[in-house]
């Protein structure tokens, strides 16, 4: 297990409440965004600002991190592949329990380690719940022509003729009854 670094942004000191019921203190910090803060489609550039706004509230379990987060995703819209842009505020809390707690669920809560939490898998759970798993650059957008690839919002009434390759025998039967029909008759 390795060692939580105290200067990393999103590691929190719990040393001015640790182990002390009843007292909070408020954090504010911007810290960069760590790599992978998102999905394939949508997420927050690694190194974009993340602003925190932070209680630490210590209890007898351990101490009670909540607070607001706001930041800004980025991505492409699945229909047309225009950039978009999520503006992201959310609200945080997560128990971190003290070692000797003996909380029933030890293996799923996270634990204060040296008076240290690290604050990044609140972060990243709670990023990733919040993104669009299909972002668009406006409801209504009409996306790209399957055929051409042209976008559909520069031209709503773009369209190509295309005959139903189910009725392709019947199109070729009325092209040679055209044809017969035109041909000039020997009498």
């Amino acid at each position: 297990m390795s060692r939580l670094d105290p200067r990393d942004p999103l590691v929190l000191d719990t040393q001015p409440v640790a182990r002390r019921p009843g007292t909070m203190v408020e954090v504010e910090r911007t810290a960069p965004a760590p790599p992978g803060l998102g999905t394939d489609v949508v997420g927050v550039p690694s190194g974009a600002p993340i602003e925190l706004h932070l209680r630490l509230e210590s209890v007898v379990e351990g101490v009670l991190v909540s607070g607001v987060c706001r930041t800004q995703a980025s991505g492409e819209c699945v229909r047309c592949l225009d950039p978009v842009t999520i503006d992201l505020e959310l609200d945080l809390q997560e128990l971190f329990a003290y070692p000797d707690a003996g909380a029933a669920d030890a293996e799923e809560i996270a634990q204060v380690e040296d008076e240290l939490v690290d604050f990044q898998p609140v972060l990243r759970d709670a990023v990733v719940l919040a993104l669009p798993l299909q972002p668009v650059c406006r409801d209504d957008c009409l996306g790209l022509c399957a055929t051409c690839g042209a976008r559909l919002n520069d031209d709503p009434d773009h369209q190509h003729d295309q005959v139903d390759p189910r009725w392709a025998a019947l199109e070729a039967l009325h092209e040679q009854d055209s044809n017969a029909t035109d041909a000039p008759s020997a009498s």
